[in-house]
């Protein structure tokens, strides 16, 4: 291995501080001397990200409108959250319950991991969630939530995946990672 170098920070500054957007603007200096004046930092808060599979093999989808790219796609339970006020497994529990009416009676850490970290501060933390059973309806949707609860087939998903019908990296990841963890117990 070489001896890779940080960069070093000459400044900071915030250009954009809203609640639902923090964008931060750096002065850097590389390891090379040469000094770049705008390099933009994307603040997020984490995500808790759940792969949720029923007593019948099933896999609890989300399917809703991302405005960004204008289209509907069919995701895992996730949600933001701030590490300092909840933990990662009370934001997964709490974005299960909100956004499907499910529940989890086993709730394991998969991974962390970091989506785009050459300009995004957050992190995903995956949780599978076995036997999970609906007890109720969505609640606490924010505003620009309208979910639709989806049950897959768990021998089903990764044809869905292949075929693009299920397409957001995070989902994909956990899919990935979840299914194919040394616990997993599930036939398909």
């Amino acid at each position: 291995m070489t001896d890779l170098q940080k960069w070093q920070v000459l400044s900071s500054q915030m250009l954009i501080n809203h609640p639902f957007c923090q964008v931060r603007r750096d002065v850097v200096e590389l390891p090379n001397g040469q000094v770049i004046d705008d390099y933009f930092v994307n603040i997020k808060p984490d995500v808790a990200l759940v792969l949720p599979i029923t007593h019948h093999q099933e896999v609890v989808f989300v399917r809703q409108y991302r405005h960004a790219v204008g289209d509907f796609f069919i995701e895992l339970p996730a949600g933001r959250f701030y590490p300092g006020e909840e933990s990662a497994e009370a934001a997964a529990l709490r974005e299960l319950r909100e956004e499907t009416g499910y529940v989890a009676e086993n709730l394991r850490k998969v991974a962390t991991l970091n989506d785009n970290p050459s300009k995004d501060t957050n992190q995903t933390h995956l949780f599978l969630a076995e036997n999970v059973v609906k007890i109720g309806e969505q609640e606490n949707l924010d505003v620009t939530e309208e979910i639709e609860v989806i049950l897959i087939p768990l021998n089903e998903v990764f044809e869905k995946v292949t075929t693009g019908e299920i397409s957001v990296a995070g989902t994909v990841a956990a899919l990935f990672l979840g299914l194919s963890s040394s616990f997993m117990t599930w036939k398909f």
